[in-house]
């Protein structure tokens, strides 16, 4: 389970370092450096046969990175180096391969060396210095100012939810709806404080939600905050909010002439060229315990919502031309007539280890995006079934997975090329890590 707080903290200052020789009459401290990585690749059957060979459904947003069928396919090549000594920490994070790319959501190259061009419908924003950084999946540092205050400073994995995109940590394979359609990582500054190994809190300002580049003024907030009551019990509460933070979906003429830069709407196909801002908040707790040394259980639940600057002020409907105002145009956009539509959902992890080569887990989940802020736009329930083999020494995990989905809506491909409510993939990965 990734989590900043805790595994930082009390990493950096266990860590172990290397030091000068006995008989110098002044220790120094030479630090440590490490190389790590994994390659993974999987084979996927769709028991649906989908005419394009992919479980990706109508959207290509029902699952995440394992999104292709009947055939094998890469998924992730990372190589990490790091180093570290008493009063720092530098990583360096590279991936690879087909994942690599919505491992870096948001940095997306385009037309003239800019991320969402002008010429394709959108804000000429991000010099054509950001496409370089691609395969970057972290690169920070971070200066321990004292042994409970430290500070990180770079691009790092987000501390939302429960699920990495590293395949050998997780322990299902497929991941996870509320995986899918959280930040991925950002860009920022943080402040990590271990008020003791039962208790710490983290707080900073990133660029928005999987940014590299950050169009506006204003940045995006994060905060976490760490609990441990017993032994083996883990909790993790997390937020996450900002103004207009949806640069990747915004059009160029949502800019605003008076007031800088007015953010549109930011829902999928109701995207609308109106400059009616918003802020957008989420919620959310990861918690997990070890109850024995076979059986662990995790919970993951998340609420995030958008908060739209309605007013009364006269504007024009590009759809029908007529005049309206920001509120009544907003809330003719979704079903109940509300001007703050929102996302939720939760995920229960049991898994247990047999013995040190084989274990079973299920992940059971629910998630709800009816009002399409996200990206699969409907009710989803899932259910995962995975039984990790791990062989040489642990540096090789076979992964069986049986996994069922169904949604309010047909959002899944058929053998026709249409849709159905439903799907069912049998896959089976293979992670080398090292």
């Amino acid at each position: 389970m990734k989590k900043s707080i805790y595994v930082f903290a009390i990493g950096v200052m266990t860590t172990a370092f290397s030091f000068a020789q006995e008989d110098s009459p002044v220790k120094k401290d030479e630090g440590k450096f490490s190389v790590s990585g994994y390659i993974d690749s999987y084979y996927n059957y769709g028991f649906q046969n989908s005419k394009y060979n992919n479980v990706s459904g109508v959207k290509g947003t029902a699952r995440a990175f394992d999104k292709t069928s009947n055939q094998f396919s890469l998924g992730l090549v990372q190589t990490k180096f790091m180093y570290s000594n008493a009063k720092s920490e530098m990583v360096i994070d590279l991936a690879f391969g087909p994942n690599a790319a919505l491992g870096n959501f948001g940095n997306v190259p385009g037309l003239a060396g800019f991320i969402n061009p002008v010429a394709s419908g959108g804000t000429a924003y991000g010099p054509a210095t950001y496409l370089s950084s691609m395969a970057i999946k972290q690169a920070y540092f971070a200066y321990r100012a004292t042994d409970k205050l430290s500070l990180t400073v770079g691009q790092f994995g987000t501390h939302i939810g429960y699920e990495v995109i590293d395949a050998p940590v997780n322990f299902n394979y497929s991941l996870s709806n509320l995986f899918n359609n959280g930040p991925f990582y950002h860009v920022g500054a943080k402040l990590n404080y271990a008020f003791s190994d039962k208790i710490g809190v983290m707080v900073g300002l990133v660029n928005n939600w999987d940014n590299l580049y950050d169009y506006k003024t204003q940045k995006s907030g994060v905060a976490q905050v760490f609990l441990s009551p017993i032994d083996g019990w883990n909790i993790y509460l997390n937020w996450i909010g900002g103004y207009g933070d949806d640069q990747f979906r915004l059009p160029a003429s949502s800019i605003d002439k008076s007031s800088g830069y007015v953010p549109v709407l930011p829902a999928g196909s109701l995207i609308s060229p109106l400059g009616v801002g918003y802020t957008r908040n989420l919620f959310d707790i990861t918690t997990g315990y070890q109850i024995t040394d076979q059986f662990y259980v995790g919970l993951n639940a998340a609420y995030g919502f958008y908060s739209f600057d309605v007013s009364s002020d006269s504007i024009v409907d590009p759809s029908t031309g007529a005049q309206t105002t920001s509120e009544t145009y907003v809330k003719a956009l979704y079903k109940d007539k509300t001007t703050s539509p929102g996302w939720y959902g939760a995920a229960f992890y049991a898994n247990y280890k047999i013995n040190d080569m084989f274990g079973v887990g299920i992940r059971a989940e629910h998630f709800n995006d009816d009002y399409g802020v996200r990206y699969i736009g409907r009710t989803n329930n899932s259910l995962t079934l995975t039984a990790p083999i791990t062989l040489a020494d642990g540096h090789l995990i076979v992964k069986p997975e049986l996994r069922h989905d169904v949604s309010s809506a047909e959002i899944y491909l058929n053998n026709e090329g249409g849709a159905r409510r439903d799907q069912t993939t049998l896959g089976i990965a293979f992670i080398y890590k090292y």
